[in-house]
């Protein structure tokens, strides 16, 4: 399980180094398959392999008839990209999905169960603002009787 928010700097490759904590899960040091793409929401997604693979498998299986089914396979499968973690903990965000999400140097990674969002640290601070403004009508329904 992947939780906590992590600032952290990308290098002048594009580069990113994984947490320590976190690098264990995610795979051994040059062997670490992973999968890193793009976001509704304009983040990343950092996914294990082996936990990418049966979301990819159920996207690719719905309707590529429904207009907003083939836009989200065409988001989030169109744009993964195999990344590997090397021997130092690193992983090299591809210029196009950095362009995305506009990464510059300054990052968040962000647990999030079975997968990382990577965020634009100025945009992760709005998107925080926007988290705790709950609108007029309060929690969705699905959230009640759950209490923290």
């Amino acid at each position: 399980m992947f939780r906590g928010v992590t600032h952290l700097a990308l290098d002048n490759k594009g580069r990113l180094a994984v947490p320590a904590k976190h690098r264990e899960a995610l795979g051994q040091p040059g062997d670490g398959r992973l999968v890193l793409t793009a976001d509704p929401s304009h983040c990343l997604l950092l996914y294990p392999l082996l936990s990418w693979e049966p979301i990819q498998q159920r996207l690719m299986a719905l309707s590529s008839f429904n207009e907003k089914t083939r836009k989200l396979q065409r988001l989030l499968v169109g744009h993964a990209d195999d990344v590997v973690l090397d021997g130092a903990g690193r992983i090299l965000v591809p210029p196009a999905l950095r362009q995305y999400a506009t990464l510059d140097k300054r990052i968040v990674l962000v647990g999030q169960g079975n997968k990382f969002e990577l965020w634009d640290e100025q945009k992760w601070l709005e998107q925080t603002e926007l988290s705790l403004a709950f609108p007029a009508g309060g929690l969705p329904p699905e959230l009640d009787g759950f209490s923290l």
